[in-house]
């Protein structure tokens, strides 16, 4: 296809979910990866990509609709709009059927495992959930998300998704940044993080929703249950509102610790898990937190004040910090980013026998290519929880427990 001419177009019929849009068959017999299409509908494509094995494209007109299909209520989620919400035009229940069927296929196809596969449907209100929001800037300095698969910028008035709080910064001019994520993170004024681009490299600046220079201490505060967590601008926080509570609750139900027990929490982050942790094992047990982000470790270290059982580690999760820090008996838990564990890691955790892992994860690829390691080690898979976290998307957060059975 030549830069001037016409896209090409096909009527597809849409077979099954799958990561990147619904998959249908062209004419010759090429896979086609369908955005904004839903199961059972026939529609007519415009081709975005192709190849000699697969295309893909956008269903620019929908000729035989879905009984699940919805008016999507974000007016920027269309055809060539935002990429950041895929599924807007899916009612609540194929929502939740088409990531059920994506964590389905990934566990059976990578990790060789049949399971049935339950999606606990988002709590609270959908619109304004999102406590985070990461945006570019377009030349014009308006707050941007990109196009699918594109690095093409849909500049934005407002996000349907995001905290209603941030409505004042896509009122101003972000002119000479190159991108700022929206914070609105438990207790206090929502602000922004902006990342300029210089020759020298990249600088953080601290402001306000309307731009102005805030003071460089500016931290969030979150309160999850009984317990208050200091958040850095530049360290990870869950971006739904309720994630934190609930991923808490399935870690501490999972990992079932009393006093005395020996816990190591891998990618800890701020202290989300170790913290409360740290708590059940008492002033007996220990909980070693591993974290590479050093600001993250200085926050984890504040709010494990007076928790001497709790020693927080600025090392990245490697096969040397595993075995510097799990022993026979641990319960560990993890939350890796959205690649997974790197190589190596999970063969060392088998190594050192711990009774029990908790895998926490935002992608089940990755969760069920690291899966399968434990599982052919002699793990077994006891308990998968799979939560709607990202509600309008395809993606799901997984909380597992694995006990070993050697």
């Amino acid at each position: 296809m030549s830069e001037h001419s016409s896209p090409e177009t096909m009527t597809v019929r849409i077979e099954r979910p799958a990561t990147g849009g619904g998959v249908g068959r062209a004419e010759d017999g090429r896979v086609i990866f369908v955005r904004h299409s839903l199961p059972g509908e026939l529609v007519r494509v415009e081709v975005s990509e192709a190849s000699a094995h697969f295309s893909r494209g956008d269903a620019v007109e929908v000729l035989e609709a879905s009984l699940e299909r919805v008016a999507a209520p974000c007016p920027y989620a269309h055809p060539g709009g935002c990429g950041g919400c895929d599924l807007q035009h899916a009612s609540a229940k194929a929502q939740l059927a088409w990531k059920a069927s994506l964590v389905t296929e990934h566990l059976r196809r990578i990790a060789g495992l049949d399971v049935a596969v339950q999606v606990t449907a988002p709590v609270g209100p959908i619109k304004g959930s999102r406590t985070r929001l990461r945006c570019a800037v377009d030349d014009q300095g308006r707050l941007s998300l990109r196009a699918a698969r594109s690095h093409r910028l849909i500049a934005l008035d407002h996000c349907w998704i995001a905290d209603e709080v941030f409505e004042p910064a896509f009122g101003h001019s972000w002119r000479g940044v190159s991108e700022v994520e929206l914070r609105a993170i438990g207790d206090g004024e929502p602000f922004a993080v902006a990342r300029r681009e210089s020759e020298r490299g990249t600088t953080v600046e601290l402001r306000s929703l309307s731009g102005a220079p805030l003071d460089p201490s500016t931290h969030s505060r979150a309160t999850v249950h009984d317990f208050t967590f200091s958040i850095s601008p530049l360290s990870f926080w869950q971006s739904h509102f309720l994630a934190p509570t609930l991923l808490l609750d399935a870690v501490l139900a999972m990992a079932n610790v009393g006093d005395g027990d020996d816990v190591v929490d891998l990618f800890s982050g701020v202290g989300l898990f170790s913290v409360p942790l740290a708590k059940r094992v008492g002033a007996n047990g220990r909980v070693t937190a591993v974290e590479s982000s050093p600001f993250a470790v200085r926050d984890a270290r504040t709010n494990a004040a007076g928790l001497k059982q709790m020693k927080v580690r600025e090392w990245s999760v490697t096969a040397r910090s595993v075995n510097d820090t799990v022993r026979a008996g641990s319960t560990v838990v993890l939350d890796p980013p959205r690649q997974g564990l790197a190589k190596g890691v999970a063969a060392s955790l088998v190594r050192r026998s711990p009774k029990r892992l908790i895998y926490v994860s935002c992608d089940a690829a990755t969760f069920a290519r690291d899966l399968k390691v434990f599982l052919e080690s002699g793990f077994a898979l006891n308990l998968l929880e799979v939560f709607d976290l990202f509600p309008m998307t395809e993606h799901v957060e997984l909380v597992a427990l694995l006990d070993s059975s050697v």
